[in-house]
This record gives structure tokens, C-alpha cells and sequence, in this order.
């Protein structure tokens, strides 16, 4: 995003703009926004902050209800929307990542991996997995510190609304389909 908006805003730095966007990682809708071209870091964080809250606003009940954080739920999120791109599968693979976390399983999910080191599931090394950096899941059991990316509307209601089952293993194979079990 932030060469994106250097190329098109005047007055926007993107050093500036990335640290001030990195601790509200998840937080910074997604979506298309139009801006004069004098705007600056502060007006775009702002803008795409204001318009998480805007479409939180309809999961707002679901949100308090929940025994989750929106923290919590937001960072689930964010690991959903890297690990599948289809509604059906983004809901099953919340309720496989929730049977996880209630039996205290590591998530063991590889997309952290992207986000902390840029690295794919077919380019991580035995070392990567053992690595002890707070966002890897086959280390570090439950949610990683917070969100790895900014989530779409699908993935938080996922997140919200996971399918119930009880598969605990999920693989995508090279077709895009996802297959679940139990064992």
C-alpha cells in the first residue's frame, strides 16, 4: 500500500507511513479510497482506520457477545484470509484453527511465516519451524502477538461465525481444494 500511495499522494512519506500503520496491522481497512492528492500519511491511516470501524459497526453485538477480544478475532482473521481464498473454506478452516485452539494445540499455520520472514510454506526449512520469533505457531502456542495482515469483511465474519466440526487438519492440495480430518 504504501508504494502505492507514494506514487499517487504528493505530500506522503512512506517511512512515516509505515511506522505509524504497523501497530494498527489489521486495523487499516482494505478498500478502495479516494484522495486528494495533498494528502498525507496521518489523513490516509486515518481514513482506512475510520473505515474498519465503519464496517465493524454491523458485527458490533456479534463482537461484544463473543468471548474473544476484537484483538484476538482481528488477528484470527488476518490468519484466515492468508490461508484461503473461498468463503466456504475461510469458514471451516476457522473452526479447524478454534478446535485447535480449545484443545491448547499449536496452530501450526505457515502463513505467519510469510509475514515474519517472506517465506512460503514450500520455502521454509525444518530451522524456520523451530525458530522462536513470538509469531510462529508451531513454536508458540494460541494467537500469534496480532494480525499479520488486514483481513476482508469474509474472513472476520469467518473468524466470527467458524463452521462447527471436528477436524482439527486441514491441507489445500495443488487443485485448490481443501481436505479436513479429524486425525
Amino acid at each position: 500500500m504504501a508504494i502505492i500511495y507514494k506514487s499517487r499522494l504528493l505530500r506522503f512519506d512512506t517511512e512515516k507511513f509505515l511506522a505509524k500503520a504497523q501497530p494498527q496491522e489489521g486495523f487499516l481497512f482494505p478498500d478502495t479510497y479516494y484522495f486528494l492528492p495533498n494528502a498525507d500519511e496521518d489523513t490516509v491511516i486515518n481514513t482506512m482506520r475510520a473505515g474498519f470501524d465503519e464496517k465493524m459497526l454491523p458485527y458490533a453485538q456479534k463482537i461484544a457477545s463473543s468471548s474473544h477480544s476484537l484483538h484476538d478475532i482481528i488477528t484470527l482473521a488476518s490468519i484466515i484470509e492468508r490461508e484461503a481464498s473461498r468463503s466456504d473454506d475461510r469458514h471451516m478452516i476457522a473452526g479447524v484453527l478454534y478446535n485447535r485452539l480449545a484443545i491448547n494445540m499449536p496452530l501450526q499455520v505457515d502463513v505467519t511465516f510469510l509475514y515474519i520472514m517472506g517465506k512460503n510454506t514450500f520455502q521454509l526449512t525444518l530451522a524456520d519451524l523451530r525458530s522462536d520469533n513470538p509469531y510462529n505457531t508451531y513454536v508458540h502456542k494460541g494467537l500469534p502477538p496480532g494480525p499479520i495482515g488486514s483481513p476482508s469483511l469474509d474472513s472476520i465474519d469467518a473468524a466470527l461465525n467458524p463452521e462447527k466440526h471436528k477436524y482439527i487438519f486441514y491441507l489445500a492440495d495443488n487443485g485448490g481444494t481443501t481436505h479436513y480430518s479429524r486425525t
